[in-house]
């Protein structure tokens, strides 16, 4: 059976002032052809999961196009027609086929099309038509819309955050396919948008994320019931149907499957202060608790500068304290700013220089902070992620520099990337588990890797163009009343 695969990925921010241009797509994966699988195979990727749960079922797998673009503001209309137009393309020139696997993210927006998931899965069900199945991996952060469920056959998202079973939820992805091909599976899905924002306490792997993922386990033990997914939305995106949803396939039973959406969608909701109830210090707060806790290496995660939220990552408010406190064995990773890495590479490693360092993107980001350091190293970003998450899978953070003022170190990079591992620094030369502080731009991948052998944990608050409290943003274009947007919820806040 020939199954193309495929897909136009993007999480998208409104709130972001970072654009995104054809070099963003090219900067991160702007795939076609064989390239797809040679690139893919053997990661912890979607398409990783594709490519082994289709060679377990005897699939052919028809590789057409993957490009993604890392977290920025929404894409161009002139570019998204062009990558979708290209992907219709290389589907129609694979015809004859059975079925389709696409990796989309669930949180893409294009200049005039809030909902760009749909759109994408309406062109292609308009090509291959109704017969064939299109079944789609989603990232957990996705907000879901009801003709996104009408569109496809089945749609699964992913259950870990930090997301590590990108490449189970794709196998799992090709197993209902294979049910649908072989078995005559009949899908019906139902979704439940539930009125809520999720900004917080979204760790999988701990309560009381980890509840919300028991029960929908529980529910997909039921009869008849084929898979369940929580969309716990992208919070940064003012666009209708921004907020927490559920979805739930059965086999053939559409009541069936609103039901157990409801429900699940229900139960999410009588916990809403739960799913707030999370302290949020800034870090000069985190770094008082650390130092009575005494509980070594100490991570204070930035999670508003998260890049991988659609943020510059040159936020200074971190910075500024480490460098106040006159930390020893201080460490953070990372700060983009191409400026300052140039100036390093100029003046060569052993070299002191004089920078301003982050604090060029927006107001909102603070104010550069003048450092006078040594070059520790240098390298050209390449590398390869140890994972769990994207394991196997190179990255390229472009020019790197490792700067050193007293006892901070900081890894300065050129492109935008939140620390999923330490494999960047380590090509610098600088292992951070050797430091007693470490500051890591990022919401909760990290813990993928650093969690490991952290010795405590603390997400920080400072000021950035996010807001994971939500208090500084405004939102005009929702589609439903959301704890605790719209005000009349009464939530405490959560510093």
């Amino acid at each position: 059976m020939r199954v193309v695969t495929g897909g136009i990925s993007h999480e998208t921010s409104t709130f972001t002032p970072i654009p995104t241009t054809w070099g963003s797509y090219d900067e991160r994966f702007n795939l076609r052809g064989a390239a797809v699988l040679e690139t893919f195979r053997g990661t912890n990727t979607p398409i990783g999961g594709f490519i082994e749960g289709s060679e377990s079922h005897g699939f052919e797998l028809v590789p057409t196009l993957f490009t993604e673009a890392f977290p920025s503001a929404p894409t161009p209309r002139r570019i998204f027609d062009l990558l979708l137009g290209e992907l219709l393309q290389r589907i129609e020139e694979a015809v004859p086929i059975d079925g389709v696997l696409l990796d989309l993210h669930g949180a893409m927006i294009a200049e005039g099309i809030d909902d760009a998931e749909s759109h994408i899965l309406a062109s292609v069900r308009g090509l291959v038509g109704p017969k064939v199945p299109i079944v789609a991996q989603l990232d957990l952060h996705s907000h879901m819309s009801h003709r996104m469920i009408e569109i496809a056959d089945v749609l699964i998202g992913r259950e870990t955050y930090p997301e590590v079973d990108m490449a189970e939820r794709g196998r799992e992805c090709a197993d209902v396919l294979a049910r649908i091909l072989k078995d005559g599976l009949r899908p019906a899905t139902a979704l439940h948008q539930v009125p809520m924002a999720w900004c917080g306490n979204d760790v999988t792997a701990m309560p009381p994320a980890s509840e919300a993922i028991a029960e929908l386990h529980r529910i997909e033990r039921e009869p008849g019931v084929v898979c369940g997914s929580i969309a716990m939305g992208f919070p940064f995106a003012d666009v209708p149907d921004m907020g927490v949803s559920v979805f739930v396939v059965t086999d053939g039973d559409k009541a069936l499957a609103q039901s157990y959406a409801d429900h699940l969608g229900e139960w999410i909701f009588d916990r809403r202060q739960v799913w707030w109830d999370f302290p949020m210090p800034s870090t000069r707060e985190a770094l008082d608790l650390a130092r009575i806790e005494q509980r070594f290496p100490v991570i204070f995660a930035d999670t508003n500068d998260n890049t991988g939220g659609g943020t510059a990552g040159d936020s200074t408010g971190m910075l500024e304290v480490f460098l106040e406190a006159k930390l020893e064995d201080a460490c953070l990773l990372y700060i983009v700013d191409p400026e300052a890495v140039a100036q390093c590479a100029q003046a060569g490693v052993g070299a002191t220089v004089t920078l301003n360092v982050g604090g060029k993107s927006s107001p909102l980001q603070g104010r550069p902070v003048r450092m006078t350091a040594e070059v520790m190293g240098l390298a050209d970003g390449r590398f390869r992620y140890d994972g769990p998450m994207y394991a196997g899978l190179e990255g390229n953070l472009g020019p790197s520099a490792w700067i050193r003022q007293v006892g901070v170190h900081v890894v300065l990079v050129s492109k935008r990337e939140q620390p999923f591992d330490a494999a960047l620094a380590r090509t610098l030369g600088l292992e951070p588990r050797r430091m007693r502080y470490l500051g890591l731009k990022s919401s909760g991948h990290f813990r993928a890797s650093f969690g490991s052998w952290a010795g405590a944990i603390h997400v920080v608050y400072e000021p950035s163009v996010h807001d994971f409290t939500l208090r500084t943003l405004r939102f005009h274009r929702l589609g439903r009343d959301l704890y605790p947007v719209d005000g009349r919820w009464q939530v405490q806040s959560p510093r």
